[in-house]
């Protein structure tokens, strides 16, 4: 059973970083893409990041480019979201996915087959 748990988010003021971390397990992700992505209230969930297993490749959304940052640890089966320059926008509910790296649409979120639970992350102004 594949699960997606995430962990890391919090409370923190305008201008600070938060790293999340998404430990992923029941299968072999190797050929899969992680993304992240985040639900404010009354909005719509909205592509964050992703990044490949296979080689590391990263995309962000033009919003967060610059201040966020994806990778992974191949051996711990996880990959971290750091979250540099946190800005009261950035507050929403972080979710990690999974989808075969095979499967088009890294930024669509109906392409992602796993869901984590989701972490609360709180910018304060």
């Amino acid at each position: 059973q594949v699960q997606l748990v995430e962990s890391g988010g919090g409370l923190v003021q305008a201008g600070g970083s938060l790293r999340l971390s998404c430990a992923a397990s029941g299968r072999t992700f190797s050929s899969y893409t992680m993304g992240w992505f985040r639900e404010a209230p009354g909005k719509e969930r909205e592509f964050v990041a992703a990044i490949t297993w296979s080689d590391g490749t990263t995309y962000y959304a033009n919003s967060v480019k610059g201040r966020f940052t994806s990778s992974r640890d191949n051996a711990k089966n996880t990959v971290y979201l750091q979250m540099n320059s946190l800005k009261p926008e950035d507050t929403a509910v972080y979710y990690c996915a999974a989808k075969s790296r095979f499967v088009r649409g890294t930024t669509t979120k109906e392409k992602y087959d796993y869901w984590g639970q989701g972490t609360q992350v709180l910018v304060s102004s």
